[in-house]
């Protein structure tokens, strides 16, 4: 019998098992093998401005997108200021040398409209996560965490890593860590859901909608959905041609969040123009 067989096997008989073989079960069984995804465009410099808004489209917070490119070498940088003084920011570098590779990762999260205070960085080279979560009672909690990556990470580039993947692709694998006290990898299952129409003054246009799906695998995933636990898909706009960029997206900014719409914003030059 394989090894692979002898792993499946042993992990189904956990199954029947008390949840506390849930974390060896999750051990045993292995992440999909990762493919990073190939450099189609080359990105460079880009300066948007963006609108954060709730479900109700009731304006939460301003934003920008940042990305600038020295050679291969690219920083992203997502913004957010919040109207009740909360504040969000991630920064992401990575490398497109016929392959995106994500190669440094820091979020900072902070104020009322988040439920936790968060400070993290991920070192991709390393593998080492750590950073500070503040709990319940107002403390914070410091966690470093040496996880083992897969290829295709796209903390702060899933929109980028959007635009270059094939639209004809029926399913495309990515992964993500997710910042918790205990940091863990999950997979994200990007699926297009077909074409939205919209207009810009007036002119008719299309846009690519794509699904993502997060796979929180093992038993814990499982579980997850039976208790709730599930996180929501994420349903991200592209639009469509020779340029693809970002139109809109619609996920939580952080786990267990509120669902908040994020769409590209134009100035207001005010009466006087």
């Amino acid at each position: 019998m394989h090894l692979q067989e002898k792993r499946q096997r042993t992990a189904l008989t956990l199954l029947s098992k008390p949840a506390a073989n849930i974390v060896l079960v999750a051990l045993l069984i292995p992440l999909s093998m990762a493919e990073p995804v190939a450099v189609r465009h080359s990105q460079g410099l880009i300066h948007g401005f963006l609108v954060l808004r709730d479900n109700d489209d009731k304006l939460l917070a301003s934003g920008e997108s940042l990305q600038t490119a020295r050679g291969n070498r690219v920083t992203v940088e997502l913004t957010f200021h919040f109207k009740d003084g909360s504040f969000y920011q991630e920064t992401a570098t990575y490398l497109q040398h016929q392959i995106f590779q994500l190669l440094a990762y820091h979020q900072i999260s902070k104020g009322p409209s988040f439920k936790h205070a968060a400070d993290f960085t991920l070192d991709v080279p390393s593998g080492i996560a750590r950073g500070s979560v503040t709990e319940d009672n107002g403390t914070a909690k410091a966690f470093y965490d040496h996880l083992k990556l897969t290829s295709n990470l796209s903390n702060g580039i899933l929109t980028t890593l959007l635009l270059e993947i094939d639209p004809k692709a029926s399913k495309t694998d990515l992964s993500m860590v997710v910042l918790a006290p205990k940091p863990r990898v999950v997979k994200l299952v990007v699926t297009p859901a077909g074409q939205d129409s919209f207009t810009v003054g007036g002119a008719p246009n299309k846009a690519l909608l794509f699904n993502v799906k997060i796979d929180i695998g093992g038993v814990a995933g499982v579980i997850a959905p039976l208790v709730g636990k599930q996180p929501p898909d994420i349903h991200i706009w592209i639009s469509s041609g020779k340029a693809p960029g970002f139109l809109k997206s619609e996920a939580p900014l952080y786990e267990g969040g509120p669902i908040w719409k994020i769409q590209l914003a134009s100035p207001d030059w005010g009466e006087k123009h």
